[in-house]
């Protein structure tokens, strides 16, 4: 028994560009696989702090979170790309949701054994099933409809994306901080039995909210095996007769820069939720608790879903390029003023960050996959890899944060930004006949 969705539309209806989207169901089905990744990905954003207190880790350490969970993308993704080419977006979607279903329950044995390694080998897991997601859904939705509003459409996916993870410190904040955290002082002062059992009741904190999430994404699995989507094999391997090679594909320079764009930004956009709750929680910007600055990184990842439903619709009538040149310029001026002020400028100019962060991966990858045909699911892969920027960034963040303060480490934001305008600007052009004989029939 499957749902049913939309007929196909005619050829016509399709190159018409009239409507917004030629599968109204499908798209509202992807909608909700977003969401489900964005939380939980954001849901790093609490664990870093819960896990650098209970197992009293350095910046540079903990940073470890978002470089086994981002890490998983780049040496990942190809293997994923290979899966989805032969499953097919549909069946991909599905595999990727039970795996990353499986690495939310490892949680469960990583408390038991505390263990910080353990927790990373469950994260890596959890990420590899969002990478597999990744692949499938970011250019599925895409292509759901005319090319003309492809980077609208995979941002307002990408809202709901944001709106889980507006949702994740708030959940995160609630069911895993909400402990209070002994200092190393306090700590030094109990028996080591003692320590033990502190220990390993903080790092069960977390098993519940996992267990429950996995719960969730095995629950989805199964019904989008029950829905019918359309299979779109057009853009996909199996419509690649030429059988174009990865090395091939990035000689397209929308697509090398494109590749470099998500690098920087999800590198960006991972070092600044990273790093918010200790940020925050600074005497001198924000002088508040790890549970109250969690609420505030809610604040952050709202702007982002704020900013895309906004862009989603300007975007539409707009030049995506010249929006992304000129979101990305609007953040490297917010970085600039957090770096340089303090209290209340320094903590809402790096929350409003979020806000223009909104449109940037969804346009920027819909622009590197733009007029791609076949090839668009090697591509796919290849932006996706680039994600791993979210595991090199803010590990380097975290070195210079240890040796020149957590509030100038924030120039590597601001040059991941400069990047991004740059992209937007130039990097995105396709150059002229360089995608002839590539198009779909």
């Amino acid at each position: 028994m499957a749902f049913v969705t939309h007929p196909t539309p005619t050829p016509d209806a399709a190159r018409s560009g009239e409507r917004y989207t030629d599968y109204p169901m499908a798209m509202g089905v992807l909608t909700t696989i977003f969401f489900m990744w964005g939380f939980l990905t954001c849901l790093n954003d609490i664990l870093i702090p819960h896990l650098k207190s209970i197992f009293q880790l350095s910046y540079a350490q903990v940073m470890l979170v978002q470089f086994t969970f981002f890490g998983a993308y780049f040496l990942m993704a190809l293997p994923a790309g290979r899966l989805v080419a032969t499953l097919g977006y549909k069946k991909g979607i599905v595999a990727g949701l039970a795996i990353a279903g499986l690495g939310a329950l490892g949680f469960w044995p990583a408390a038991g054994l505390h263990l910080y390694p353990a927790f990373l080998g469950a994260l890596f897991v959890l990420a590899t099933g969002i990478t597999v997601l990744q692949v499938a859904a970011n250019p599925y939705v895409a292509l759901l409809g005319p090319e003309r509003t492809s980077s609208s459409r995979l941002t307002l996916a990408q809202a709901l994306n944001s709106f889980g993870t507006f949702l994740a410190p708030w959940f995160g904040g609630l069911l895993i901080l909400s402990n209070v955290v002994k200092s190393p002082t306090e700590l030094a002062t109990l028996a080591p039995a003692e320590q033990l059992v502190y220990q390993t009741q903080q790092a069960q904190a977390v098993q519940g909210p996992y267990i429950g999430l996995a719960v969730v994404l095995f629950l989805l699995a199964i019904f989008v095996w029950l829905f019918r989507l359309p299979a779109l094999t057009e853009a996909t391997d199996k419509d690649d007769h030429a059988r174009h090679g990865y090395a091939e594909v990035l000689r397209h320079p929308h697509v090398l820069f494109g590749v470099l764009g998500i690098f920087f930004y999800v590198g960006a956009e991972v070092s600044i939720g990273s790093f918010m709750v200790n940020y925050l929680s600074m005497p001198d910007i924000g002088h508040m608790s790890e549970q109250q600055a969690a609420k505030y990184v809610s604040w952050y990842w709202g702007g982002a879903m704020i900013g895309r439903f906004i862009g989603s619709a300007l975007m539409a009538k707009f030049s995506p390029r010249r929006l992304l040149a000129l979101f990305a310029a609007i953040n490297a001026m917010l970085v600039l003023t957090t770096m340089l002020s303090s209290g209340n400028v320094a903590m809402y100019s790096i929350i409003a960050i979020g806000l223009f962060n909104s449109i940037m991966f969804p346009t920027i990858f819909a622009l590197g996959i733009e007029r791609l045909g076949p090839m668009t699911s090697k591509a796919s892969s290849l932006l996706i890899m680039a994600i791993v920027g979210g595991a090199i960034i803010p590990p380097l963040q975290g070195l210079f944060a240890d040796h020149i303060g957590l509030q100038h480490a924030f120039f590597l934001p601001l040059l991941c930004y400069l990047y991004i305008v740059f992209y937007g600007l130039s990097g995105s052009r396709i150059r002229s006949d360089e995608l002839d004989g590539n198009q779909p029939t």
